[in-house]
């Protein structure tokens, strides 16, 4: 009997993507992915992403604006990413956060639409889905501030940062999701990082196209390639890799209140 595996984040509404996406999807569900979740960068791509979650009962997609793109969305309000939250295939906010690493939009803007997007989060009870890079401290700053004003849910999407966040992050009630970053060569420090944390906390993704695991680093990235990372997780863990399928498909589940 086949375990499945979910990707957590993909996104399947870009242009790599274009010419060949029943094939992608095909391979991917023939190999074990039994959900995936495209992931919204900016408002301009909701109709492209509903309309590909719409076309396949495997799909799901989010709302949100990128760190990247708030230079875009300056009076972003709650109620622009609600209204799109009514299409029953929408199950997250987000990609939201910070990325101090680019400068490609101003730090404020990024923390203020973060907060916008939090607000979202609470009011309709879908999880936030968290990105951030270089800016660890404010993100456990305003995660923890807005936890007092009110309770969400959420993960940190691409884990890559410290042991310090990700132990926050737990802390608060959210998840930790893991790509293709944990097979590089480089990354040792995350590795270790990762062993430490609870296996009920941890969920795969691709962020395809982006983040090949190994051994397809270099290559454009697909949904089909999160067994490779759900593999090489439950190697690092030292646990089966069925457990490891099992469990971040139950964490998926019970994060975004899948039936």
């Amino acid at each position: 009997m086949k375990t499945n595996v979910i990707d957590s984040h993909c996104h399947l509404n870009f242009p790599q993507f274009k010419e060949n996406l029943d094939e992608i999807i095909n391979r991917a569900l023939k190999a074990g992915v039994s959900k995936m979740l495209t992931i919204s960068t900016k408002l301009s791509e909701i109709n492209d992403l509903e309309l590909i979650s719409n076309s396949y009962s495997q799909v799901y997609n989010s709302v949100g604006v990128h760190p990247h793109e708030c230079k875009n969305y300056k009076d972003l309000s709650v109620e622009d990413l609600l209204k799109y939250t009514k299409n029953s295939k929408c199950i997250g906010i987000g990609e939201t956060g910070l990325d101090f690493y680019y400068k490609n939009s101003p730090k404020e803007l990024q923390k203020r639409l973060f907060e916008v997007h939090i607000e979202a989060s609470r009011r309709s009870s879908l999880p936030l889905i968290v990105h951030t890079r270089n800016a660890d401290n404010e993100t456990m700053e305003i995660l923890h501030d807005e936890m007092k004003k009110g309770s969400f849910t959420g993960l940190i999407h691409c884990f890559s940062t410290s042991q310090i966040l990700a132990e926050k992050a737990i802390e608060l009630g959210l998840y930790i999701s893991l790509s293709g970053l944990i097979t590089f060569n480089k990354c040792e420090g995350l590795r270790k990082i990762v062993k430490n944390l609870p296996l009920n906390k941890m969920l795969v993704e691709t962020d395809a196209p982006y983040l090949a695991p190994e051994p397809f680093r270099g290559k454009c990235n697909e949904p089909s390639y999160v067994l490779n990372t759900a593999k090489f997780l439950a190697n690092l863990l030292d646990v089966d890799f069925n457990e490891v399928a099992q469990q971040t498909s139950k964490n998926f589940y019970s994060l975004f209140n899948i039936k």
